[in-house]
């Protein structure tokens, strides 16, 4: 089998409002030269979502790549969630770095009980058990017990969890500002930082 040129991510797309970050990371891993293969999977809800909030409704799920990033997305590769034979549900196959964007507190469950139901949630589980980075985008509020407590257990396991929470220190002017910053920091979690991303450089006291 001929070897992938470039990074191999996986992004996971569930049903947690939040399409717009799924969307802006498709376009930004789209557009990287330093990355050669995308796998998408997308839960049964985070089609629902892709539809409600970006009115995107794909007859064939494997053109949704394609109509997300509005490109040919020629690197992309969709994957069904019940495809649990599928490369990235083996940790033989190599995978640099996993996303999921949003994260619903459900698949944060599954994630950190490991109980591997569907691809999604077997992805992950590869990606912690070989040491890969596995960055989880939670979008809920408020948050109960369980729901902390399984950020905690993925965390001690390895996952970096990112809850959707956007910086203010750049100001933004548009809700695209707001979201490509989110965006380009969990990148950087990813070992992709982009040129865009504001850094903070610091404030002298009085300004």
């Amino acid at each position: 089998m001929k070897q992938t040129e470039g990074r191999v991510i996986t992004v996971g797309v569930t049903g947690a409002s939040g399409a717009v970050m799924a969307q802006a990371m498709l376009r930004l891993l789209d557009a990287d030269a330093r990355v050669g293969k995308v796998h998408l999977v997308v839960t049964e809800a985070g089609q629902r979502l892709l539809a409600t909030e970006l009115g995107i409704v794909a007859q064939e799920p494997k053109r949704l790549p394609a109509l997300i990033t509005g490109t040919q997305a020629a690197k992309f590769e969709y994957v069904r969630n019940k495809d649990i034979g599928a490369a990235i549900a083996s940790g033989s196959y190599p995978v640099d770095a996993m996303v999921v964007i949003p994260c619903s507190t459900g698949t944060l469950a599954a994630i950190a009980c490991g109980t591997s139901d569907d691809l999604l949630a077997r992805a992950a589980d590869v990606c912690l058990k070989e040491n890969r980075r596995l960055v989880l985008c939670i979008r809920e509020t408020p948050l109960n017990r369980i729901h902390i407590e399984n950020m905690l257990r993925a965390q001690a396991a390895g996952a970096v969890i990112m809850p959707v929470i956007p910086s203010f220190y750049h100001e933004p002017k548009t809700i695209e500002d707001l979201v490509a910053q989110y965006v380009y920091r969990v990148l950087a979690q990813m070992g992709l930082p982009q040129e865009d991303q504001y850094r903070w450089t610091g404030k002298k006291s009085g300004e």
